[in-house]
């Protein structure tokens, strides 16, 4: 089962469908299975530089930010709930973070890349997860 929780400001016209499954196809596509939960947010500007500002120390929005719950290192196999994380829910749940997006940002490089709002969304919304299971810029 998973559990994916979209939040957005109602101004910001989201397809939370889409966001869901984005995430179920990708953890598919990864053999990731079991009870997993996770939160996409979708922020304007002004919150994404307060975020960013605060725990990036960056005086200045961004398109995406991830903030992971459970340490990736600890994940037993990518087809298996991890062993124990930070701490280890007594649900059995795998809580793996928050995504949060800025839709403004979102809006201006889907104009630059030519491309949808909501494919925009999607590949911030991919690339969030991925930071969540452990894989960074290489």
């Amino acid at each position: 089962m998973i559990n994916i929780i979209v939040n957005s400001d109602p101004r910001y016209n989201i397809n939370k469908d889409a966001i869901r499954l984005t995430v179920s196809e990708m953890l598919l596509k990864l053999r990731i299975s079991g009870r997993i939960e996770l939160g996409v947010n979708i922020v304007g500007d002004r919150k994404m530089h307060e975020l960013n500002r605060k725990y990036r120390g960056l005086d200045s929005t961004t398109n995406i930010l991830s903030f992971a719950l459970e340490d990736p290192s600890q994940v037993a196999s990518l087809q298996h709930i991890p062993k124990v994380g930070f701490v280890a829910a007594p649900d059995k749940w795998l809580r793996l973070g928050d995504i949060v997006i800025s839709y403004p940002q979102a809006v201006e490089d889907a104009s630059l890349d030519g491309i949808s709002v909501d494919e925009e969304i999607k590949d911030l919304v991919e690339h969030g997860l991925n930071h969540l299971l452990g894989v960074h810029h290489t």
